[in-house]
């Protein structure tokens, strides 16, 4: 399934991030706030949060990774796996979902 806004096919990536010592609530506060980061999840385990990023086309995408990511305070570490194909039904549901 590949996901479409306004009929352009869009490029989106999960982004692992680790945090400056005791940083990781201020750090997913300030990333909820960038443009082209849709969701943001505090983990246990390698990484302190995971970011789901959603961005028109690559171009966009290597802005957000190579750029914005860059100014948010506290990132000590990132890596970014680009989605290949999407393999959930959550986007259509919520694209055709009438809200109830």
């Amino acid at each position: 399934m590949t996901i479409f806004s306004k009929g352009r096919a869009m490029q989106n990536a999960v982004i692992l991030i680790n945090t400056d010592k005791g940083q990781v609530k201020a750090v997913a506060e300030r990333l909820a706030d960038v443009v082209g980061i849709s969701e943001v999840y505090s983990t246990c385990g390698r990484y302190d949060l995971v970011a789901i990023a959603r961005t028109r086309d690559f171009e966009s995408l290597a802005e957000l990774v190579t750029e914005r990511l860059n100014t948010v305070e506290g990132i000590s570490d990132t890596e970014t796996l680009n989605a290949m194909q999407v393999h959930s039904r959550h986007d259509l549901e919520t694209m055709f979902s009438l809200g109830w």
